[in-house]
């Protein structure tokens, strides 16, 4: 498959309530494994491109050293390769298109793409949060890529479990803008409440993507919730260097 046809199936593979299992990777090798293993797909982490790097997550790490691992990790495989983008490395939505066509051309037929303000505080409010993922679409059509967009929304992140109940009305109103802008998917990293990710997948034309961390720890249960696609974030590279460290440490 060339590249639109890579982002063209990568986008038939959302089914609601039949989910994608993207297990994170942060380079080449992982990506290969993976691919042997039979995955449908692959996706990186930024907080494990990040740290396997000796980078902060939040964009510390370059976009150029990025788009370097990107590359490989696409050379690599032969599977859709969808990249954790942050926030697009810019406020500003004419970079963020920039930016868009940068990581399109290394590669990529998917971006994760959220909404909080990386290195900042908060999120960006929903008219300016559109106005990024319009040039994002806009860059990708250029391009002549159908570029999956993965919106996602830091509501629930680092936020108590007791207030998710009442952001649930935000997040909605969100995934309505953000799929009106261009978006192809709507992620809700640590929403784990399986009631309010079904109340989300009722209200929501966007396939939902949640990320398996927590109390989120079966497939199955978010299938029955009708999750389109479940993720790992940095899960995997957690697991692997905690057992690099362990097995170091049998040693002495």
């Amino acid at each position: 498959m060339n590249q639109s046809e890579k982002a063209d199936h990568f986008k038939s593979l959302h089914v609601k309530g039949d989910p994608l299992v993207l297990y994170n990777i942060w380079d080449a090798g992982g990506a290969n494994m993976l691919s042997k293993a039979g995955a449908a797909a692959v996706a990186t982490g930024s907080w494990s491109v990040a740290a396997a790097h000796g980078y902060d997550d939040g964009e510390a790490i370059p976009l150029a050293f990025v788009l370097q691992i990107v590359e490989r990790i696409a050379q690599a495989t032969d599977l859709p390769l969808t990249v954790d983008f942050e926030g697009g490395y810019s406020a500003d939505p004419e970079q963020v298109a920039e930016n868009t066509r940068k990581v399109i051309r290394a590669g990529a037929i998917g971006v994760n793409f959220e909404d909080q303000v990386v290195q900042g505080d908060g999120l960006y409010s929903i008219s300016t949060q559109v106005a990024r993922i319009k040039a994002m679409r806009q860059a990708a059509e250029s391009e002549g890529v159908p570029l999956f967009i993965n919106a996602r929304t830091d509501l629930f992140l680092g936020t108590d479990p007791a207030a998710h109940p009442a952001q649930v009305a935000e997040a909605i109103d969100r995934a309505a803008a953000y799929a009106e802008a261009g978006a192809d998917g709507y992620f809700v990293p640590r929403l784990s409440d399986l009631a309010l990710i079904d109340q989300i997948v009722g209200q929501v034309s966007l396939p939902v993507n949640v990320m398996m961390m927590g109390d989120l720890a079966s497939i199955k249960e978010v299938a029955s919730a009708g999750v389109a696609r479940a993720s790992f974030g940095p899960g995997p590279y957690f697991t692997a260097m905690s057992d690099l460290t362990e097995r170091f440490s049998a040693l002495k």
